[in-house]
């Protein structure tokens, strides 16, 4: 009981710790809107430059989290993303998009509650449950009283 409570208080502060970025990271998009479009272009290229750089001395970056995966597949529906791609190949980014489809699915799939009991054991429950009111017992499971 205390591992499934541990691993549950574990997953949420996952999942928290995960909101809490892509807060931040919306958040810093919807300040970005305000700012004009040749200072975006100019912190874009800017941004690209240093990239490149990366890139040039072939540097491993490190992994990336689930908030940066998150927020990389969802920006990319706003723009032509193949072209800005350098850190990650481009399967690496569908392959982030598919996993978040399929938890989503997961997690709007789930059952909800005790699953239900087949309806043969239903009647039968029923059917012993006359027989016992009517107060035979001669037949039933029950006969040893």
């Amino acid at each position: 009981a205390i591992l499934s409570a541990m691993s549950s208080l574990s997953a949420l502060f996952r999942f928290l710790y995960c909101a809490s970025h892509v807060f931040v990271d919306a958040l810093i998009f919807f300040c970005l809107t305000f700012r004009s479009a040749s200072a975006l272009a100019a912190e874009n290229l800017f941004l690209r430059k240093q990239l490149v750089l990366y890139v040039e001395r072939n540097k491993k970056p490190r992994r990336a989290t689930d908030p940066i995966r998150f927020t990389l597949a969802y920006l990319s529906r706003y723009f032509e993303w193949c072209d800005a791609l350098t850190v990650v190949k481009p399967d690496t980014l569908i392959r982030w998009h598919r996993k978040g489809f399929r938890l989503f699915w997961k997690w709007k799939s789930r059952s909800s509650g005790r699953p239900r009991v087949p309806a043969d054991v239903r009647r039968l429950v029923v059917e012993w449950q006359r027989t016992i009111r009517r107060g035979e017992r001669n037949g039933s499971p029950m006969n040893c009283c």
